[in-house]
């Protein structure tokens, strides 16, 4: 399987990057992004690309792939909802209808979040932007679109958010991951096993378009 990678440079696609270099199942990563990821590896290849409003420079490198992992994401925190939109719905439905027009066969996986309101109506500004963007891309002509909708995620293997506060957060959090998951099992899941989860699902498919965290996380994937 050949892959797309979008947001390796953050936490979970830190994880799912790394998730594809084990999988012998994957035999390509090109990874697009604005900064490098810093890895060497012989199945990665890397796109740096400033503007992800427009892919048409670098179109003729996206041909000829199976799925693609869109990572891509801001917290909606201290943002307003333009500038929100622009990065969640704007740079994902870009790249998404170039992905669409240059391999009708893909899998696009995006990694949205709990609590993203399908209806595009409730309070939440940031679960309506999610909403929206998922609906767009479930409306797009791929061969198959799912919707990862993780909740707590905990960083392994050395992935880290590249934002200041929510690496201080997980800094005091991590200690009491086996307390939440023992609370709250359907609520938490880790960026390896999502990375795993999205493979298995771009490989062999799912019942479910949209995928809650206990889908996420209760997949078996030995």
């Amino acid at each position: 399987m050949k892959v797309i990678l979008f947001g390796a440079t953050g936490m979970v696609g830190q994880g799912v990057l790394r998730e594809c270099l084990l999988d012998p199942g994957v035999e390509r990563v090109l990874a697009v992004g604005r900064d490098s990821t810093g890895q060497r590896h012989a199945k990665l290849s890397e796109i740096l690309h400033s503007d992800f409003t427009d892919f048409s420079t670098i179109e003729g490198e996206l041909a000829g792939f199976d799925a693609c992992f869109f990572c891509l994401g801001v917290s909606s925190a201290g943002m307003s909802e333009k500038e929100y939109r622009r990065v969640t719905y704007d740079f994902t439905l870009a790249a998404a209808q170039v992905l669409a027009r240059l391999n009708p066969r893909m899998t696009f996986l995006y990694v949205s979040g709990a609590g993203t309101d399908s209806t595009e109506r409730g309070r939440s500004m940031w679960a309506r932007v999610k909403g929206e963007t998922e609906n767009a891309l479930l409306r797009l002509p791929f061969k198959d679109a799912y919707m990862f909708r993780p909740a707590f995620i905990q960083p392994r293997h050395g992935a880290s958010s590249r934002t200041p506060w929510l690496r201080a957060l997980y800094a005091v959090v991590t200690p009491l991951y086996p307390v939440w998951k023992a609370l709250f099992p359907r609520w938490v899941t880790t960026t390896d096993q999502v990375g795993r989860a999205m493979i298995h699902v771009a490989a062999n498919g799912f019942t479910k378009r949209v995928l809650e965290n206990q889908d996420i996380d209760g997949m078996r994937l030995d």
